[in-house]
């Protein structure tokens, strides 16, 4: 597996020819990139892989020039992901036949081992730029691959959030001592980034490409501004345009500048197949993209082939773990935009009190972005605790004292009134964010947490009716991501005293606290989509 990995990495690119019948002459017929992003294991949802799949058959009558590419995070979402450890979304995806992928920050959440024996059985296999093994020194993945349709070249070049060091496990990245040994690129001002993908797109352009199309897991409105797709485009040239992933936005063209003042498109699909992205290069040279929200027909094979891997584990997901008389959201019922990564929620009550209850902590915490889904009204099962909590945290109890349970808070406010997948529910404190003071937080190259250089956001903590004592120390329950791991920047945890290392998964503790200590039903407690005014935000 590593001298394939290797061979790949020397090699550094695969040209791939992708000839017509009659060996016709350049751009005789449209060139076709369709994509997809973020699909988080949603197989079916909205128009679903079975339905892509014929599209892109379909689409043969019209041009013989096709690829698909997927700009990453399509292997973890749901049981199906987290139950085979993406196997059963790879071997979807093969059997659709994806030309391309990329690796999201969550293609690693269930490990690096797993990962590489992930792009082993994948059958285009990974591509990422900037993704390096700093014990050789050399590129995990191949940066690029050149499609090649008749005379014209394009470059396709992989590229994958160095947020990826913290919004996945930062141990998965790391030796035994804690050092890391994987590199994404990642520096304070994200120059480094910006030269990566400069020399791979020069390095294209000298083998002939006629077109670049970067493949980014970046997002165009990211979390760190530095290292979104609206930055690359703005430091680099040479690139006509960018299939992006990691925000979940939505996005048929949006025109940006690049170093020179010219264009580049910048386009994505939302998340969980809402959309099937088409890019296409006509006969006359000129780039459009869409944005394809309504497909009726479905490709039986894949269709048989989803069933046949869903029911591989339809025994365990069907066991009822309880009901409930609420609907716990992670939305505003106002908007039915995502509210648990910037404000409180019922469910994020919920969790939250759930591991204090059952780690029997003096408080808990859960970041906003662990909790995927929420718990509907009426009975439950498995599959539902699943889907909402996917990715198999463990959980802990450590000591810590009020300056960095402070200090976690206020990086969790910090991106507010912007989202954070870092934004931490609680249960135990409450706690006001004066998002009229600007955030001063500073955390290193790889964005954690370092120190706050000036006022804190984040005011009136209270643990237990009582004020946050800053020397005090108070046991804390939550995910080893967060507490152990320095997940989402944490890194203000790193050196507190552990009680309990991972007694139980997130998902045992949420199913104890249902069937123990709710008598398996959820009740009113929780009917407030707001919560229960834990998080005050002026």
């Amino acid at each position: 597996m590593f001298n394939k990995i290797k061979s790949l990495t020397l090699a550094f690119f695969v040209l791939i020819f992708i000839l017509s019948p009659n060996n016709a002459f350049a751009a005789k017929y449209p060139i076709i990139l369709l994509y997809t992003n973020d699909v988080h294991c949603g197989i079916e949802d909205n128009l679903g892989y079975a339905k892509i799949s014929q599209y892109k058959q379909d689409l043969r009558h019209q041009t013989p020039y096709i690829a698909l590419i997927d700009a990453g995070d399509a292997i973890q979402g749901t049981p199906i992901g987290k139950l085979s450890n993406g196997n059963s979304i790879i071997n979807i995806m093969n059997a659709i036949g994806y030309d391309f992928a990329i690796p999201g920050n969550h293609e690693f959440d269930y490990g690096m081992q797993q990962f590489l024996k992930l792009n082993d059985k994948l059958n285009c296999n990974y591509y990422s730029a900037n993704i390096i093994d700093l014990k050789n020194n050399i590129n995990l993945l191949p940066a690029y691959k050149i499609l090649q349709f008749d005379d014209v070249k394009i470059a396709l070049i992989g590229v994958t959030t160095p947020e990826t060091l913290t919004s996945s496990t930062p141990a998965f990245f790391q030796n035994e001592t804690g050092e890391f040994i994987y590199s994404f690129d990642e520096d304070a001002t994200g120059e480094k980034l910006y030269r990566k993908i400069q020399q791979t797109v020069d390095n294209v352009k000298k083998l002939g490409a006629d077109y670049v199309i970067l493949v980014a897991h970046l997002g165009e409105h990211a979390n760190v501004p530095r290292w979104s797709s609206i930055a690359v485009a703005n430091h680099t040239t040479g690139i006509n345009a960018i299939i992006d992933g990691h925000s979940h936005e939505t996005i048929s063209e949006d025109i940006v500048q690049n170093a020179k003042q010219q264009n580049v498109i910048i386009t994505q699909t939302g998340t969980k197949l809402k959309n099937l992205g088409q890019l296409t290069i006509d006969t006359n040279g000129q780039i459009s993209t869409k944005l394809i929200d309504n497909l009726t027909t479905q490709d039986t094979k894949i269709t048989a082939l989803i069933a046949t891997e869903k029911q591989k584990f339809a025994p365990i997901l069907n066991q009822t773990i309880g009901k409930s008389d609420v609907f716990l959201t992670t939305v505003d019922p106002k908007n039915n935009k995502r509210l648990i990564r910037s404000g409180e929620t019922n469910l994020g009550d919920f969790v939250t009190d759930a591991y204090k209850t059952v780690l029997n902590t003096d408080i808990a915490i859960c970041n906003g972005g662990g909790i995927r889904n929420e718990i509907p009204i009426g009975s439950f099962t498995y599959n539902d605790i699943l889907n909402t909590f996917p990715f198999g945290n463990m959980c802990v109890i450590i000591e810590a004292t009020g300056q960095q349970i402070l200090d976690a808070l206020e990086m969790s406010a910090s991106n507010y009134p912007e989202e954070n997948g870092g934004f931490l529910q609680v249960s135990g404190l409450s706690y006001t964010i004066d998002s009229t003071i600007p955030s001063h937080i500073i955390t290193d190259d790889k964005g954690n947490f370092i120190k706050v250089n000036g006022a804190y956001r984040v005011q009136n903590v209270m643990i237990d009716n009582k004020p946050l004592n800053l020397n005090k120390k108070y046991t804390v329950g939550g995910t080893s991501y967060i507490l152990k791991l320095g997940g989402n920047g944490m890194s203000m945890f790193k050196n507190a005293h552990s009680i309990q290392d991972e007694m139980m998964s997130e998902t045992d503790v949420i199913i104890e606290y249902i069937q123990n200590h709710l008598n398996a039903t959820i009740d009113n407690t929780y009917e407030n989509p707001y919560g229960q005014g834990r998080i005050i935000i002026k």
